[in-house]
């Protein structure tokens, strides 16, 4: 088919679709997204990997505790990549806005990862980084307190101590495994604590940290 990316499509993302052999292109099937509405749902069966051209699009899975974690959002590239060597997908992908996609059919997509060694070397790439943010939440969700893991957010995904969010508070709460209201009373004690500067959407650790406060 004839691929026609979206305006507004990242840079990265036209980059990434350049890197997949032309003979995988012409087999990509092109998938519209409204917001809200879901790509695959837990136990559906893996046959397509997915690229996000445009939107955003985000896996969740409901934890132990019954709040839904956000594992993974894609915004640009794929998602669900780990995905393309199961059987089923173990997780929920839902648009958080409209968006589009193109669909490589699973088989093909495995087949020219063995033949291409320039797309392999590549996709070891996409996984390794990816591996990097897993372990990373792992961490993070590992942490006892909301305090805890908005810190921790900020450290590692934020530069020398300060992060401008691109996603809604809301919607941050669940890729820390918090409720928003949880999320909200804990912002408001680091603030109060002296730890945490907040303007808008800008966090920033301040240096002089106090001793953060115990909670939920």
């Amino acid at each position: 088919m004839e691929i026609n990316v979206p305006e507004s499509s990242l840079h990265s993302t036209r980059v990434l679709l350049q890197s997949i052999p032309e003979g995988l292109r012409r087999q990509a099937s092109a998938v519209h997204l409204a917001q809200d509405s879901c790509l695959f749902r837990v136990g559906d069966h893996v046959r397509a990997a997915f690229l996000v051209l445009s939107g955003e699009v985000r896996l969740a899975r409901i934890g132990f505790q019954g709040v839904e974690v956000t594992l993974q959002r894609s915004r640009g590239g794929f998602i669900a990549e780990a995905s393309l060597d199961s059987k089923v997908y173990h997780c929920d992908a839902v648009a958080t806005a409209a968006s589009d996609l193109l669909a490589f059919p699973a088989e093909a997509f495995k087949r020219s990862l063995t033949e291409d060694s320039a797309f392999s070397r590549r996709w070891q790439s996409i996984l390794a980084n990816e591996v990097r943010k897993l372990r990373a939440q792992c961490e993070r969700l590992c942490l006892r307190t909301a305090e805890e893991r908005i810190v921790h957010y900020i450290e590692a995904e934020g530069v020398a101590g300060v992060i401008e969010l691109q996603i809604a508070k809301k919607a941050w709460a669940t890729e820390l495994g918090l409720t928003h209201e949880a999320l909200y009373r804990a912002l408001r004690r680091l603030q109060a604590a002296g730890t945490l500067a907040v303007s808008g959407r800008r966090l920033e650790l301040l240096a002089a940290r106090s001793e953060q406060p115990q909670t939920d």
